[in-house]
């Protein structure tokens, strides 16, 4: 979405202190600096700003006028010695997120200029790997979640349920349990467990990582994995499974996409049972998951307690985009009312969570997975930053209709069910099975 500029209105406006009192127009506009006819010499000159911009965003816009109990005035005393002594733009970007990340909340970051452009291209620069760390009956260890057909992983013979033993020469688990104690704070240790994995398989294209992977019969593989570029555009997945039930599974609440999420669930009408996966959805717009939200439910029904620093919904102009006490619309034309079940588990975030403990309180979905991130906070849009970052910070809080706080809690499911190593490594999907056997008890009643 594109923002205008304060000074654009100056003109025909009062002020858009009055009018925007949130910045909603003006946060899509790098912070103006002062004009000068000398040519600007120092490459660096655009830090000093950015920190500034950064610390007195978070200082006078961020939702919580205590700051999640962090003294604030502390951290920029903290963090700008070393900010000023970051040896290159990376380092810079880095430390600078690492400082909103004291907060303890996700959705309060810095992005890189890198990471700003890859978001614009749908874009990811990574090793092409995912991993986490699971409990076997030897002790803990790092297994392969997912290896894209199209890395160098791959190609070297790594599959999913295959041990990540030592990366760099380093031991594995060792290594990436103390990248998890120094990268940005976030909102649950679930959300910067993901941040280290992050910390190794992201960053420049061509750059390489070394790893030594182990196979079930015990044998290794070792491979010089580069990065490349890959393509994470919004998709969707929609079948009609072989046990009859739909299911629909999606990576983010988009607008790119809302339109076919909304087509699938009407295909889907004549399914006995229905299956959301919203596994690994990271969330996104609000009102695009209100919309697929509304096609469960026959009866308009209590949203979302909205949560600002000064009690008052946030306004652009004299319209409010959302109130503080909020209600779900039904959609009784078209609504699903069928045995509905949610999958979620650890990277589900956002807007996904919101949508799974609203359905999960009005008793109308069975949630099944593992606990979700825990990262349910609000922000309106990015602010552009000096030196081509750019920021989001958390305005809104949210309380579920039934009075939970899912941000730093997470979505507990009424069903757990966690996949193994033996999962991954044989391609089953122990969750969804789980699901279709819900759905069966549900619809032979």
């Amino acid at each position: 979405m594109r923002y205008f500029s304060c000074t654009i209105l100056l003109a025909v406006l009062s002020g858009c202190a009055v009018l925007d009192p949130h910045n909603v127009i003006g946060r899509g506009a790098a912070p103006m600096q002062s004009a000068s006819p000398i040519p600007e010499t120092n490459p660096n000159w655009w830090r000093k700003p950015a920190l500034d911009y950064v610390w007195n965003t978070v200082n006078e816009k961020y939702y919580d006028a205590k700051f999640n109990g962090v003294d604030w005035q502390a951290t920029r005393k903290q963090y700008e010695p070393q900010l000023n002594a970051a040896v290159s733009d990376d380092a810079y970007w880095e430390l600078l997120d690492k400082m909103t990340g004291e907060l303890r909340d996700s959705h309060t970051r810095v992005h890189s200029p890198k990471a700003a452009m890859q978001q614009n291209l749908n874009e990811a620069h990574s090793l092409g790997i995912n991993f986490r760390e699971l409990t076997r009956v030897d002790g803990n260890a790092l297994v392969l979640t997912s290896v894209h057909p199209e890395s160098d992983a791959y190609w070297a013979g790594a599959r999913a349920g295959m041990l990540v033993t030592s990366i760099d020469g380093q031991d594995a688990l060792p290594y990436f349990n103390r990248l998890v104690g120094e990268v940005r704070d976030s909102s649950t240790a679930r959300a910067r467990e993901r941040g280290a994995v992050r910390k190794i398989t992201a960053g420049d294209v061509g750059t390489a990582v070394s790893m030594v992977f182990q196979q079930s019969d015990g044998t290794t593989i070792t491979a010089n994995i580069k990065r490349r570029v890959f393509k994470v555009p919004p998709r969707h997945v929609e079948r009609v499974l072989p046990s009859g039930f739909g299911y629909v599974s999606f990576t983010g609440f988009s607008g790119a996409i809302e339109k076919n999420v909304l087509q699938a669930i009407t295909r889907m009408k004549g399914t006995p049972g229905m299956v959301i996966d919203l596994r690994n959805n990271g969330g996104g717009s609000v009102e695009v998951a209100g919309a697929i939200l509304s096609r469960f439910l026959t009866e308009k029904t209590v949203g979302p307690k909205i949560i600002t620093r000064t009690g008052k919904p946030p306004s652009l102009f004299f319209y409010e985009p959302t109130k503080l006490e909020t209600e779900i619309k039904a959609n009784a034309k078209d609504a699903y009312t069928k045995p509905l079940v949610i999958l979620i588990n650890e990277g589900s975030a956002s807007a996904s969570e919101g949508f799974a403990v609203i359905l999960q309180e009005l008793g109308r979905a069975t949630i099944v997975g593992e606990r979700s991130c825990g990262c349910v906070l609000g922000y309106l849009g990015y602010a552009e930053l000096p030196g081509g970052g750019r920021m989001a910070y958390s305005e809104i809080g949210f309380i579920s209709p039934k009075g939970k706080r899912v941000e730093g809690e997470g979505v507990i499911p009424d069903r757990g069910v966690s996949l193994s190593q033996e999962d991954y490594l044989l391609n089953r999907d122990r969750v969804l099975e789980a699901a279709e056997a819900l759905l069966r008890e549900r619809t032979a009643r």
